[in-house]
Parts: C-alpha cells; structure tokens; sequence
C-alpha cells in the first residue's frame, strides 16, 4: 500500500423516467458494476428529454472518480 491515491475519472450519463436522483442512483450502480474503487461523483450537467410537452427521462452528466488499482 502506498502512501498516496492516484484516481480517474470517467464521465457518464444517467436517465430516469422518475427523478435527477434516480438518474444519478442508475448512473453510479451501472457503473459499480464494472469500476472498482469508485469514491466519489459530480454533477455536471443535468438535462431531460421532452415528450409530447411533458417530461420523458430526466439525464444526469457525471464525473465519476475511482481509485486507481494499488494506489
């Protein structure tokens, strides 16, 4: 173990046909899934797509930071 972290980050979009949190909440499992050691997550962006004048998804941008591997 060293005496440091070094991270990444990589960005992704989160959608929800119900709520920006539900959105965020799929956007950080679907990404547990496949990024080991996520730590943290921003905010960047947030928009939705309009169907029919209402509401259809809610889209959230993310940064997600995780540790990198023995770090």
């Amino acid at each position: 173990m060293s005496d440091h972290h070094t991270y990444k980050k990589v960005e992704v979009v989160g959608s929800s046909k119900n709520s920006i949190d539900e959105a965020i909440q799929n956007a950080i499992r679907e990404c547990s899934r496949t990024i080991n050691h996520l730590e943290w997550f921003e905010v960047t962006e947030t928009r939705g797509h309009i169907v029919n004048g209402e509401v259809g998804h809610f889209q959230v941008c993310l940064k997600v930071g995780f540790r990198v591997e023995n770090s």
